[in-house]
């Protein structure tokens, strides 16, 4: 299953570049200014604890733009996805590998990226287990069928990309082999299981565990990280790339001032994101999801190295080369992004 969605995920990427070079318009045409537009958010920690977080931002970005912006929240990534397909959202908070989703299948264009408190523009993923439970990272990759686990939501970077690039795959490790049962969930919903017993390890990542410690302290207390993958591009603001230009520019500009400044209206704005966990945001470009495909670019690889093929093997290491090294040309470019 995690296999097929990045053959898939890899193949729309593929798709787009040919797209590219064949001359074609790569936006279309303003569809004019809305009089509303809806926000997309991923109510992973549940949208009651959620709501309250959001919609001072919300209200703050109505003021801004001069339009009107409404929460949509979603239970999992591909709701937001395809709710910003379909142009049931216009603008949303997603995660990485979900924003590169919505840059290929959704009209999507990154307009910024989250910085969280401490001003650090990443975050990583964790397999987290109960504490007390002597299980260590040595015992999870011994396999063996021992152990429940738990992955995140199948399109989720921490969840479930960042684990199987940078720990499962790199040792030939597949989880549905490897442990006694596999299932996947949100962050909130791992961290209660491996609390309470439900799960004997499971994924999550250094944000979820932020808002869990505050949320649910008494849960947090009964879990310990075992694993930590590398620094992973933290969360960006994505919008239709046929939204209004000048209502595009403004949502940008919001974001990119958030909280900057002396004034008492700046200082209100930090307590908004000191809630969210964030420090503000950056500017950024959809460049700022390569590291994102080159770890979809290694896992297609090694699935097709394990499959033995070569004429695949040969492909998929063609694509994963020339990805890495647009990446790097990018970053020589402008190695403060």
């Amino acid at each position: 299953m995690i296999r097929r969605h990045l053959l898939v995920a890899f193949g729309a990427a593929l798709t787009l570049a040919l797209g590219a070079c064949s001359g074609e318009p790569e936006q279309k045409a303003a569809a004019g200014a809305p009089k509303e537009l809806t926000f997309s958010i991923l109510s992973a920690e549940s949208q009651q604890s959620m709501a309250p977080l959001w919609q001072p931002l919300l209200d703050d970005m109505s003021e801004y733009t001069g339009v009107k912006v409404k929460p949509y929240f979603a239970t999992n990534y591909t709701s937001l996805i395809e709710a910003m397909r379909f142009n049931q959202v216009q603008v949303g908070w997603f995660s990485a590998l979900p924003a590169l989703e919505a840059t290929r299948r959704a009209e999507g264009q990154v307009l910024g990226r989250v910085v969280d408190s401490g001003g650090v523009a990443s975050y990583e993923s964790v397999l987290i287990v109960r504490k007390g439970s002597g299980i260590t990272l040595d015992d999870v990759l011994k396999c063996g069928k021992r152990y429940t686990f738990g992955l995140g939501d199948a399109k989720s970077t921490s969840g479930t990309l960042a684990p199987m690039a940078y720990l499962f795959t790199p040792k030939d490790i597949e989880p549905a082999k490897c442990f006694k049962a596999v299932r996947s969930a949100s962050h909130q919903a791992n961290v209660f299981s491996v609390a309470n017993g439900v799960l004997d390890i499971a994924t999550n990542n250094s944000v979820g565990l932020v808002f869990a410690g505050r949320e649910n302290p008494q849960v947090a207390e009964k879990i310990e990280v075992i694993w930590r993958s590398p620094p992973l591009p933290e969360s960006s603001i994505v919008a239709r790339k046929d939204l209004d230009p000048a209502i595009r520019e403004k949502i940008r500009q919001f974001f990119l001032t958030y909280g900057v400044g002396d004034t008492p209206r700046a200082a209100k704005q930090r307590e908004v994101l000191k809630g969210l966990a964030y420090g503000g945001f950056k500017a950024a470009d959809d460049s700022y999801l390569d590291p994102v495909r080159e770890m979809e670019a290694a896992e297609v690889l090694a699935d097709a190295k394990r499959a033995g093929d070569p004429a695949k093997i040969a492909a998929a290491q063609k694509a994963f080369d020339t990805i890495r090294d647009q990446a790097a040309q990018r970053r020589a470019m402008n190695p403060d992004a």
